[in-house]
C-alpha cells in the first residue's frame, strides 16, 4: 500500500463511505493543509469532484454563496481530514 492509499483507507475508516475519487481529493488536503484545513477547502475539493460527477449540482457554487446549513455539511469531512 502506498502513502495515498494509506490516507484514503484511514479516511474510509472515519467517514461514511464516499466515492474513492472524492477521498483522493480529501487525501490531497490531508497532505497540503492538514490540521489547517477549512470548511472552504473541503468544499473546494468536493466541488472539483462534483464537477466531474454531477456538474449541474445546486451546491457547485463558491463557498461564500452557500447557506450556513450547507456549509456545515462539510464539517465531518474537515474534522476527518484534520
Amino acid at each position: 500500500m502506498n502513502y495515498i492509499q494509506d490516507i484514503v483507507t484511514r479516511l474510509t475508516d472515519i467517514l461514511v463511505w464516499q466515492d474513492v475519487l472524492l477521498l483522493r481529493f480529501y487525501a490531497q488536503l490531508v497532505l497540503t493543509t492538514g490540521t489547517e484545513t477549512t470548511l472552504e477547502n473541503v468544499h473546494d475539493a468536493w466541488s472539483s469532484w462534483r464537477d466531474v460527477t454531477n456538474p449541474g449540482h445546486k451546491s457547485l457554487v463558491p463557498f461564500r454563496k452557500l447557506t450556513k446549513e450547507v456549509r456545515e455539511l462539510d464539517r465531518p469531512y474537515m474534522d476527518a481530514i484534520r
